[in-house]
């Protein structure tokens, strides 16, 4: 059987505390009511009591007052009877549904698990006496009343973006970098004052969904505030993830520039708030609902580079097209995503993808690689995913291997572009005929030697075999400088040359004296070094190089040589070699007679002082 109830006080004690006896007085404590909660939620209400005699542990027990029979108690649980309950709760605590919790030794939460409409009355916590004499309050109530559970939760009609299946739940797929947009509704219909919570969560492919396994993404507080989930929080922050409320119960998250971690099961979870008597938030009810499976296609997965034609053949001033087609399932390019492409050319038998020859940017402005400026190059696309490289003139130095390179961007906040995926087609030779021309040069020191003061001529005979008509020549001088009588490690100095359109350019002379170059027959050059010093002195040769012209006016090196080394040594004239000795004689004659004059004349002025 039961319990029959608390003990009421006697009257005689009644009195005295009426008149105030001295003393500390028990004092049990439990929450302000009335308290609203949800059937089928669980419910917790705390219990404690102070200012009590005797030992530290105390005990508790819980009666229920329903409305129906405000006065009979209903013995639910105690901490010291296990057969305290009545047959209305006996078999809900044989079951754990209906437990009591000891925080401490004077404080306890009754805790059920499962609330039915049946349980909504008064709850009663008492605490029998320990003390020596009755003195305050043994019990304290709280009213719970039951609210019906009409939280609803689903996924928003017409459903999410993107290409979806016909399942149940739906299946989304959607590309690298797309926004990710997925809807909810959640309302309800309790009479009190409530506020609704909604939070979108995501669970990895294939996982059982649970709080342990459902990760949040964002959720609107009961507050309206909006937060993210650790691993999402830069992006609510950087604008990539947004959250709103349209109209009264339907709620939109959008997840910007869609990654490949993004892929799982979304879940929209409701919750239910109410504000208790003491001021604190209550959650009374939660709901969830599954929005769709997601696939996220990566780019990396789809992006394919093909190119044509095969191997190619050409002539040297031919014009050179090369195609490059990008393929795969990917987004166009616009708001979420964005490509480029290039060509890449490494000379036969070189390792790597080679150097750029021209590339469109993700704007579709064309650039050329380094090496190749001033060339009439041409890079365009000429369907929606076919690219072209034009060559208007091929030169032999543009025989290799050549591959296209596409890159795949997606926009994040902003304008900011990320590289999610790049691709390389296979391997294109490209073969350039050579001219088959072959320079030789010989160069010489005219007269044979050169003293200072005149002008040293260096001549450069260039015989040319081979080549096609109109082929242009020209020639550079170059120049080592002796260190310590050997030649110097560093490289040789322009001294001047004529180039091919017959336009001199002038070095540095390394005496610094005036320089002339010149053309004194079809293929002979001449270098002169008027007025030629002791810097002058060095080893000169002769660099002659052939160029062809092509139709679209550029140029290019056909051939080139290097003819021996001629010594250039200024010598001294015989009269300067003589000079100097007699110049040294005679100062050392006139600085020795100032001397002895000197002498001479202080010696004599001393004695005709003394007389």
């Amino acid at each position: 059987m039961g319990a029959l109830g608390p003990t009421p006080l006697p009257p005689p004690l009644l009195l005295l505390l009426m008149l105030g006896f001295g003393g500390w007085a028990r004092e049990v404590l439990v929450p302000e009511g009335p308290l609203y909660r949800v059937a089928g939620t669980a419910v917790s209400i705390s219990c404690n009591v102070s200012g009590y005699e005797g030992p530290a542990r105390q005990d508790f027990e819980w009666f229920l007052y329903r409305p129906e029979a405000p006065e009979a108690a209903l013995g639910i649980i105690s901490t010291r009877d296990p057969h305290f309950s009545y047959a209305v709760f006996g078999p809900r605590v044989a079951a754990g549904e209906v437990q009591v919790q000891r925080l401490q030794g004077d404080a306890v939460v009754l805790k059920i698990a499962r609330l039915q409409a049946q349980d909504a009355g008064v709850y009663e916590c008492y605490t029998p006496s320990t003390d020596a004499r009755y003195l305050g309050s043994y019990s304290g109530k709280v009213e719970l009343r039951v609210l019906p559970d009409v939280l609803q939760v689903s996924a928003a009609p017409p459903g999410p973006r993107g290409r979806q299946a016909p399942t149940s739940p739906p299946r989304l797929t959607v590309h690298e970098g797309q926004e990710l947009a997925l809807g909810c509704l959640a309302r309800t219909s309790t009479q009190k004052h409530t506020h609704v919570a909604v939070s979108f969560g995501r669970a990895v492919p294939e996982a059982p969904v649970g709080r342990a396994t459902l990760q949040e993404v964002v959720g609107l507080r009961s507050d309206l505030a909006v937060e993210a989930g650790a691993p999402y929080a830069e992006r609510l922050a950087a604008g990539e993830l947004r959250l709103g409320k349209e109209g009264t119960d339907r709620y939109r998250m959008v997840v910007g520039g869609a990654q490949a971690g993004d892929a799982g099961t979304y879940h929209c979870t409701a919750t239910e708030w109410i504000q208790d008597p003491d001021g604190s938030w209550a959650q009374i009810a939660e709901k969830r609902a599954v929005l769709a499976h997601v696939d996220v296609q990566t780019l990396s997965s789809q992006l394919a580079v093909a190119v044509g034609p095969g191997e190619r053949r050409i002539g040297p001033g031919e014009p050179l097209e090369l195609l490059c087609n990008v393929s795969g399932a990917l987004p166009p390019a616009g708001r979420h995503a964005a490509y480029s492409v290039g060509w890449e050319m490494a000379p036969a038998g070189a390792p790597g993808p080679g150097r750029l020859v021209a590339q469109l940017d993700t704007e579709g402005v064309g650039s050329l690689g380094p090496g190749y400026e001033g060339r009439h190059i041409a890079m365009e696309k000429v369907a929606s995913r076919t690219y072209r490289l034009r060559l208007e003139a091929a030169r032999p130095g543009d025989a290799g291997t050549y591959r296209c390179l596409a890159k795949a961007y997606v926009r994040g906040s902003g304008t900011r572009l990320r590289e999610a995926a790049s691709a390389r087609s296979r391997p294109l030779p490209v073969h350039v005929r050579e001219e088959g021309v072959v320079l030789e040069a010989v160069a010489w020191l005219a007269g044979g030697a050169v003293y200072r003061g005149e002008t040293a001529s260096l001549l450069c005979n260039i015989s040319v075999r081979g080549g096609p008509p109109g082929l242009r020549l020209a020639a550079s001088w170059w120049v080592e400088r002796p260190e310590d009588g050997e030649l110097s490690s560093t490289p040789a100095q322009l001294v001047g040359g004529v180039g091919q359109d017959g336009v001199a350019e002038l070095g540095v002379r390394p005496g610094g004296g005036p320089v002339s170059v010149e053309l004194v027959g079809p293929r002979s050059h001449r270098l002169r070094l008027h007025s030629l010093g002791p810097e002058d002195e060095g080893v000169y040769h002769c660099a002659p190089s052939a160029w062809v012209q092509h139709a679209d006016y550029s140029w290019y090196q056909a051939g080139s040589a290097r003819s021996g080394p001629v010594t250039v040594y200024p010598y001294t004239h015989a009269l300067d070699t003589l000079l100097v000795p007699l110049l040294v004689g005679a100062g050392v004659a006139l600085v020795t007679g100032a001397t002895v004059l000197g002498t001479i004349t202080c010696c004599f002025m001393r004695r005709l002082r003394k007389r």
